[in-house]
C-alpha cells in the first residue's frame, strides 16, 4: 500500500470494515470486527483502512496479500 498523508479515524475503519464484510473471509472480518471495536494508535488505524480500501476490487492473491498483512497487523495491535 501506498503512503497516505490522510489520517483515518476509527470510524472510517470500521465503515470501510463493513463495506468489505461480504467479501472478506467471515474469521477474518469477525477478528478485525473485534480489533477495531476500540481505540487504536494512529498508524494502525491508517494501515487497517488502507488494507481495506477497495479490498473488494483485488483480485484473489492481493486479497490473499491482505488478508495475510490485516492477521500481521492484528497481531501486532494486541
Amino acid at each position: 500500500m501506498g503512503s497516505c498523508p490522510i489520517d483515518h479515524s476509527l470510524d472510517d475503519v470500521k465503515q470501510k470494515l463493513e463495506d468489505q464484510k461480504d467479501v472478506m473471509p467471515a474469521a477474518l472480518y469477525h477478528d478485525t470486527a473485534r480489533f477495531f471495536h476500540d481505540e487504536q494508535p494512529q498508524s494502525i488505524l491508517n494501515e487497517g483502512f488502507h488494507l481495506l480500501k477497495k479490498y473488494d476490487l483485488a483480485g484473489q492473491e492481493e486479497k490473499e496479500n491482505r488478508n495475510a498483512a490485516l492477521q500481521q497487523l492484528l497481531q501486532r495491535g494486541e
